[in-house]
C-alpha cells in the first residue's frame, strides 16, 4: 500500500484551487485547501503536508512570502512550490532566498503542476538521482566542501545553509569538477524535469547558490552551454 502523500494548496482563487485539487487527487494525492496564511498554518498544524503549493498573492495582510519565511524561521523545511501570477524575477529570487524549492507562473498547466509536485517530493525523499551513500567521501572544490552523507556545506570552515534543491544542484556539479553540464541536462538530472523545459529554474537556483557561497562559489558559467564547478569559479 502506497503511503499517503498530502499536499496543502494555499490559493485564494476558488477556481484555481479546485482545478489543482482535482488533478492532484486524480494522481492519488490527498489535498487540503487554504485561502489565506492563517488558515494554512492551522491546517498544517493539524495535518502536516508533504509539500505546499503556495500562491504569493494572498488576502488577509500576510502573503505567501510571509508564510514561507515563517516556515523556514521555525525550522520547517517542508518542500514549498511558489505560485505567482507575475513572471517577475524579483518574486522568484525573494522566494528562493527564503528557502522555496521551486516556482511556477500562472497561468500554468495542471499536469505540469502535478509533475512539479512529484519531482519535489522525489528530491526531498532522496530519489535515485539524489541519494548519497553515507560512506561517500566529502567533495571539495576550491574553498567549498560538501559532506554528502550528512548534507552539509562549508566555505572554508564556516557552515552554509542550502535548501534541498540548492544542495543537490551544487553536489551534482561538484561530483564531476570541470565537466560542463547543459541546462537541459541539469533540469533532467537534478529536478527530474523534461530537458526541454523552457523555465529559468536552473539559472535562478545557480544565482541563489552563488549568493550564499559568495566569492568562494566554484560554479562557472559557460556561455551558451551551461554550468561547471571548478576552482576558476564564476565567469558570468
Amino acid at each position: 500500500m502506497e503511503p499517503v502523500r498530502r499536499v496543502l494548496v494555499v490559493e485564494d482563487e476558488p477556481a484555481l484551487a479546485d482545478l489543482a485539487r482535482m488533478y492532484l487527487e486524480r494522481d492519488g494525492f490527498v489535498v487540503d485547501l487554504a485561502r489565506d496564511v492563517a488558515t494554512a498554518e492551522a491546517v498544517a498544524a493539524r495535518t502536516p503536508p508533504h509539500v505546499v503549493l503556495l500562491d504569493i498573492g494572498l488576502p488577509g495582510g500576510r502573503d505567501g512570502v510571509d508564510l514561507c519565511r515563517a516556515m523556514r524561521a521555525r525550522g520547517d523545511w517542508t518542500p514549498v512550490i511558489l505560485v505567482t501570477a507575475r513572471d517577475d524575477e524579483v518574486d522568484r529570487v525573494i522566494g528562493l532566498e527564503l528557502g522555496a524549492d521551486d516556482y511556477v507562473t500562472k497561468p500554468y498547466s495542471p499536469r505540469e503542476l502535478v509533475a512539479r509536485v512529484k519531482a519535489v517530493l522525489r528530491r526531498s525523499a532522496g530519489g535515485p538521482a539524489h541519494r548519497q551513500s553515507p560512506d561517500e567521501p566529502p567533495l571539495q572544490v576550491g574553498r567549498v566542501r560538501l559532506d554528502l552523507g550528512r548534507r552539509l556545506v562549508w566555505v572554508d570552515e564556516k557552515p552554509v545553509e542550502l535548501t534541498t534543491t540548492e544542495f543537490d544542484l551544487l553536489a551534482h556539479l561538484m561530483r564531476r569538477p570541470g565537466r560542463v553540464f547543459p541546462r537541459g541536462e541539469l533540469l533532467s538530472q537534478v529536478w527530474d524535469y523534461p530537458s526541454d523545459d523552457a523555465t529559468r529554474t536552473v539559472d535562478v537556483h545557480v544565482a541563489q547558490v552563488r549568493a550564499k557561497l559568495g566569492d568562494a562559489s566554484p560554479i562557472r558559467t559557460v556561455r551558451g552551454v551551461g554550468y561547471a564547478a571548478d576552482d576558476r569559479g564564476r565567469t558570468a
